[in-house]
């Protein structure tokens, strides 16, 4: 099978032809039909996080495609059904974080694309337990994005507690933010779109932002607090300044919902502001198998759009360098040449 493999941290990423894995107990085998390509991906081959990834691996975590074979024990999923391969590969299910709803901070979790291969391959085998079924209707390419940067924003927005009436401020308008502002609309928030590129502010006004603010001109915090202030300001942009700034546009009792991992990511927070204005500060982490079964049902019932453009594998340094010069409108997503 084809597959691109990251051979040394921070090397460039190599197309090569691998054995088609077998799957072992409790796993299946899926036939990839599509990847979409998160930020993640590029601090994985970078090396950029403190828990490092050891090379040579497969990275890709918003994987779709369809179980070809169940490995021994497997059966949750049945030969033929199309499913998602998420970032939570696999947790342990019996810690206080798994029997709680909290899987996600599980300590012995792995993780697709990291700490397993994941999805950048023609094929890819997964815990039977951690695939979560895709519905019919909702193509291979747009179930991409939805399972990380779907997922994640909708998760984002779910631990922020954002009300209807309230404001929202999702800072960075591209693959999370777009959905970001999708699912804050959603709960009946008004929304305020920050980015430092018109093109991305005016697909959030197409999605139905109610303000838009160009960071490279203006201080989004000022802005935003002429329009009251932000109850809850999501920060999905890769950069330490954007999270100041989102903290910067809080009201008081607003909430501050911390997504993006810049590589040297750091805020300082005034002690005083926070505990006078009763601030929060809130980290949010991918989603659960159920937030996603519940992405997926919002999309098929047409709540969400997904804004995409597709990419063939041997493109996959290409795509990263535009990933990292921003000129992805949204989401860029692998296909394998089936529907």
């Amino acid at each position: 099978m084809k597959a691109a493999v990251v051979p040394e941290l921070g090397a460039k990423l190599e197309i090569r032809e691998l054995p088609v894995p077998e799957p072992g107990p409790g796993q299946v085998l899926v036939r990839m039909e599509a990847s979409g390509i998160c930020h993640t991906d590029i601090h994985a081959a970078h090396g950029d996080w403190p828990v490092k990834p050891r090379p040579p691996f497969v990275p890709g975590h918003e994987g779709v495609g369809i179980v070809e074979k169940l490995g021994p024990g497997s059966g949750l999923h049945a030969v033929g059904e199309r499913v998602a391969i998420a970032w939570l590969a696999s947790a342990c299910g019996h810690c206080a974080y798994c029997v709680s709803g909290w899987e996600t901070l599980c300590e012995a979790q792995r993780n697709s694309g990291y700490s397993v291969d994941g999805a950048y391959a023609e094929y890819a085998v997964a815990d039977d337990r951690y695939v979560v079924t895709v519905p019919d209707g909702v193509p291979a390419v747009e179930a991409a994005p939805l399972t990380c940067a779907g997922v994640t924003t909708f998760k984002a927005i779910k631990v922020s507690r954002l009300a209807p009436g309230e404001t929202a401020a999702v800072f960075g308008i591209g693959g999370l933010g777009h959905l970001a502002l999708q699912y804050a609309r959603l709960a009946g928030a008004k929304v305020i779109a920050v980015d430092v590129e018109d093109e991305k502010l005016d697909l959030a006004l197409e999605l139905g932002a109610d303000e838009v603010v160009n960071a490279r001109r203006y201080d989004p915090a000022e802005v935003v607090h002429r329009h009251g202030g932000a109850d809850v300001s999501v920060a999905l942009a890769a950069s330490a300044q954007s999270f100041d700034q989102a903290y910067g546009a809080l009201r008081r009792g607003g909430r501050l919902v911390c997504v993006a991992l810049p590589a040297d990511g750091h805020i300082e927070l005034p002690i005083f502001d926070t505990v006078l204005g009763g601030k929060s500060v809130i980290g949010s982490i991918v989603g659960t198998r159920q937030d996603l079964a519940d992405v997926f049902a919002l999309h098929a019932r047409g709540r969400t759009r997904v804004i995409l453009e597709t990419r063939v594998l041997d493109e996959v340094n290409e795509c990263f360098d535009e990933v990292l010069a921003g000129r992805v409108p949204a989401r860029l997503v692998f296909g394998f040449g089936r529907p």
